[in-house]
């Protein structure tokens, strides 16, 4: 299996860093396809696409954490692969790449086990009613089995785009993506099954990514998956681990998230808010997703040019990254300002909901352009290794900020609901600004000395 490998060491950084972002781009929007377009089909389930999309936004925080822990071991490990790589030490990437897989199907499988013996509280907690629990069940009991295939999709693919083979790992998610956009609506309206045909077309589209990631690692890579003698080693595990908490925190504080919002909105606006609550996190995973796919193709520059000692080319980068997150998070706060209703409607077509979901839109969203430096920040310190400040932030922008606020501020002046809203943007604001000036006065103070600490 022959694919064309990106030299990280030669050729101008931003050159690099667009060859390797733009594929990324690309796999990362057909990823949300995996859940967008069974959003997109649900809602518009005759007669019962709200509370169906209701139910299916109660089944987030569990997705959100299995892809918490596909990033522990997945965008954890990668980092470390690529530094050794940059030192000549292909066998430590490959023990690397080893141990994160070993821990993936371990995760994966405990994952499954726990979420279906305790599916039902757990949605109850999450916010469902009577009327959406049956949707909200239907789909994860489908989906939860699918875990491992999740799991080795998501998590080894950081490896694949590691070793600078980005346009297969573009090809890893457009064949799941593909195959659950055809199977999406067989499954939903030909064959009548609604958000547990959603959940089978997942499962198998996810299925079929996964093995594509084992074929091309097994056979295909520079650096192969090989478990011939593999005994875990705990140290490196523990390695992995400690970088990836960073992006487990992300995902996980998400999930904590999820669950604050949909029980403050059940509470105070009913299973219509917990509608909007969908289609708004639906629309700020499409409109974050390019800044996040120009953070992850810097990553590998990053991480490579600093185990190679290659100073000057990490701060350029770091600079470009940042550059290109403000101006496109700028023009994004534009066009979901003026224009709600277009992006809205491509979810759902009930006037109720769209009419409830304008003004939420415009609170949640506003100063979206901080989120640029959130996201330069994170990756600066994921990237070079310095996973303590990497977790803090992560922590603090959701756990701290967002999650107190979200229970906090609907009581206040009679808020409500736009209390709910309004947590976000203030996130954005203080976490944004602390990350990136932290980064700033640290990590990059740091690359000016020719002999940082490492």
């Amino acid at each position: 299996m022959k694919s064309k490998q990106i030299d990280f060491s030669g050729g101008q950084v931003r050159h690099n860093i667009i060859a390797a972002a733009s594929p990324m781009l690309v796999a990362q929007i057909l990823n949300l396809l995996y859940n967008i377009i069974d959003r997109i089909y649900i809602g518009r389930i005759p007669g019962e696409g709200t509370i169906a999309l209701a139910g299916l936004g109660l089944c987030f925080p569990i997705i959100t954490m299995v892809a918490a822990f596909s990033n522990l071991f997945g965008i954890g490990g990668a980092p470390l692969c690529s530094i050794a790589m940059g030192r000549k030490d292909d066998e430590e990437a490959k023990k690397i790449m080893a141990n994160a897989y070993f821990m993936l199907l371990s995760a994966g499988i405990l994952l499954t086990i726990v979420g279906i013996s305790f599916h039902k509280p757990l949605l109850y907690l999450f916010g469902a009613s009577d009327e959406t629990y049956p949707y909200a069940a239907g789909y994860i009991i489908i989906y939860l089995p699918g875990t491992v295939f999740v799991m080795t999709s998501l998590g080894l693919n950081p490896y694949i785009n590691s070793q600078g083979f980005v346009r297969t790992g573009m090809l890893t998610v457009l064949l799941g993506a593909v195959s659950n956009i055809v199977l999406d609506p067989i499954f939903i309206f030909a064959l009548h099954l609604g958000v547990k045909g959603a959940a089978i077309a997942t499962v198998i589209s996810q299925f079929l990514s996964a093995a594509w990631v084992l074929l091309f690692l097994t056979r295909g890579a520079a650096l192969k998956l090989d478990f011939k003698g593999f005994r875990p080693d705990f140290p490196c595990i523990r390695k992995i681990s400690f970088l990836g908490t960073a992006s487990f925190m992300m995902s996980f504080t998400d999930s904590l998230v999820q669950v604050a919002a949909n029980s403050m909105l059940q509470t105070f606006g009913g299973d219509i808010y917990i509608g909007v609550m969908t289609v708004i996190n639906s629309i700020r995973q499409i409109a974050q997703t390019p800044v996040g796919a120009l953070s992850d193709g810097a990553t590998p520059v990053i991480s490579y040019n600093y185990g190679a000692k290659k100073y000057a080319k990490v701060k350029e980068a770091v600079r470009f990254m940042t550059q290109c997150g403000f101006l496109y998070t700028l023009a994004v706060w534009g066009l979901l300002f003026f224009f709600p209703q277009f992006f809205i409607q491509i979810f759902t077509q009930e006037s109720d909901l769209v009419n409830a979901a304008v003004p939420s839109m415009h609170i949640y969203f506003f100063g979206f352009v901080m989120m640029a430096f959130q996201f330069a920040g994170q990756a600066t310190f994921k990237s070079l290794n310095r996973a303590g400040y990497a977790v803090f932030f992560s922590i603090l922008r959701k756990a701290i900020i967002v999650a107190p606020l979200t229970f906090l501020l609907p009581h206040v002046a009679g808020l409500g609901v736009n209390g709910v809203f309004l947590a976000e943007p203030i996130s954005n604001l203080v976490g944004g600004l602390a990350c990136y000036i932290t980064m700033r006065c640290t990590v990059m103070k740091e690359l000016d000395d020719p002999l940082p600490k490492r």
